[in-house]
């Protein structure tokens, strides 16, 4: 008798990429038998009618240990979290394992250390739009070596967001990280409405340094007319043998906040945005589109609050998401309940819906291998993203013909609505999510990249 038996469910075997109906069975926070007789189980889940895949991996997320977007990730399938993105990261990195490890946390997290905060801001180099002095990066890179021996699991780059960074930061930092077999996940500048050099840029970063270059929130990077033009260079790239993957969610529309540089009075204009193309995602005016009074209003008050952008089109979205080298993303930050962005709480069911059951631009088994296996394989996280005997139990359990994003956005909805078709999510062996109702357990995991596992 196993500990939890999934009975009567398809499984989806990303490593071969093809269905077959099985029965698992789970010991602890490990898979231990596949059967094709149903298993008893101390606990038993029917997953009739039912795909069981491997627990979902979001390689791009800003949740760094804050609980309820762990919890909306949970409901969407999400089992492991990728934070510290966009140059974003927890200051004392060593110190945000050992309490998040303490605690325990509803999904399992990896951190990468941020450029932008901690390395930047605490060499002094804070003015956004100067470049650092060498003796700065000189201690950028210090400070980035120990992170990664403590365990981050890569550098993050927001260069949106310090548009005056000198691109020699950005490769001292990247050579390191090559140096350790650590990936560096990269939010482009956004210098001009149309420009490409932003992508140029980091593809002679990956050239110089052989980093292995992850760009992020790919169609909110490129929209409005540039995603077939900068998928184009990245299959260039990638065919000459350069380590480039991106990610991408199933929005056009993105969300960041006021104070960053995005939001610059002088950006807007630049890049011809126009106020109704702009909602309100936080705080006392949450769903009010934008003008030019509320605007310079919240940048005096509210510079903390949220600002989501409409641009582009759905048709880039799915062009993004078929490339072989593109994973789905969701972009989740930390916000209220009843705030922010539809994408912290849709993401992965509408990539499901979506891009499988509507469109059939992806059979279920590569959908699943694009949100698990792929990227548990670039992170280097070996015992997830595959259904097998001796892996993570971190598992999924969803309904293809139910299925659904039910979140929108501020002025439309509630962004933060959970999802259905998912019945049950299990993280280390535990459900997080039973019966569609989260559970509020802790069995999440700090992932830390071993020292001896890079490259010195």
């Amino acid at each position: 008798m196993v500990t939890i038996a999934i009975n009567h469910g398809t499984v989806v075997d990303t490593r071969e990429r093809k269905c077959r109906k099985l029965h698992v069975g789970l010991e602890g926070s490990k898979i231990t038998v596949l059967s094709e007789t149903p298993l008893q189980g101390e606990k038993v889940i029917d997953a009739s009618g039912c795909y069981v895949a491997p627990g979902f991996i979001d390689v791009h997320g800003h949740i760094d240990g804050e609980l309820y977007p762990a919890e909306l990730s949970a409901c969407q399938g999400v089992t492991t979290t990728v934070g510290g993105n966009c140059g974003y990261s927890p200051a004392d990195l060593d110190g945000f394992f050992r309490d998040q490890e303490g605690q325990g946390f509803p999904i399992h997290q990896a951190i990468l250390v941020g450029h932008g905060k901690p390395l930047r801001e605490a060499t002094g180099a804070t003015d956004r739009y100067a470049k650092a002095n060498g003796r700065q990066i000189a201690q950028m890179v210090s400070m980035a070596e120990k992170a990664l021996r403590q365990g981050a699991c890569g550098i993050s780059f927001g260069l949106d967001y310090v548009p005056g960074c000198a691109i020699e930061e950005v490769e001292a930092l990247c050579e390191l990280a090559a140096g350790y077999g650590r990936i560096c996940p990269v939010h482009t500048r956004l210098l001009t409405e149309g420009d490409l050099y932003s992508l140029f840029e980091i593809i002679k970063v990956a050239e110089k340094t052989g980093a292995h270059m992850l760009i992020s929130h790919f169609v909110y990077q490129y929209c409005e007319g540039l995603v077939g033009p900068a998928l184009q260079m990245v299959d260039r790239a990638r065919q000459r043998g350069l380590k480039i993957h991106i990610d991408s969610g199933m929005y056009t529309n993105w969300t960041t906040y006021f104070d960053t540089a995005t939001f610059d009075y002088e950006n807007v204009c630049i890049n011809h945005w126009k106020w109704e193309q702009m909602v309100v995602a936080t705080g006392r005016y949450k769903g009010r589109v934008m003008d030019e009074e509320l605007f310079f209003h919240m940048k005096e008050h509210c510079p903390s609050e949220a600002l989501i952008l409409f641009e582009g089109n759905e048709q880039e979205v799915y062009d993004c998401l078929i490339k072989e080298y593109a994973m789905p993303s969701s972009d989740t930050g930390s916000y209220g309940k009843g705030e922010g962005h539809p994408q912290i709480a849709g993401t992965f069911p509408r990539y499901l819906r979506r891009m499988v059951r509507e469109e059939g631009l992806l059979s279920v088994e590569e959908a699943v291998y694009k949100a698990a296996l792929l990227p548990a394989e670039i992170f280097g996280f070996e015992k997830k993203g595959w259904v097998g005997p001796g892996m993570d139990a971190d598992l999924v359990v969803f309904s293809m013909e139910e299925v659904c994003d039910l979140a929108d956005y501020p002025h439309l909805g509630l962004p933060d609505a959970k999802p259905a078709g998912i019945p049950y999510v299990l993280v280390d062996g535990t459900c997080v999510v039973e019966d569609g109702r989260y559970q509020d357990t802790r069995t999440g995991k700090i992932i830390r990249k071993r020292y001896e596992e890079g490259g010195r």
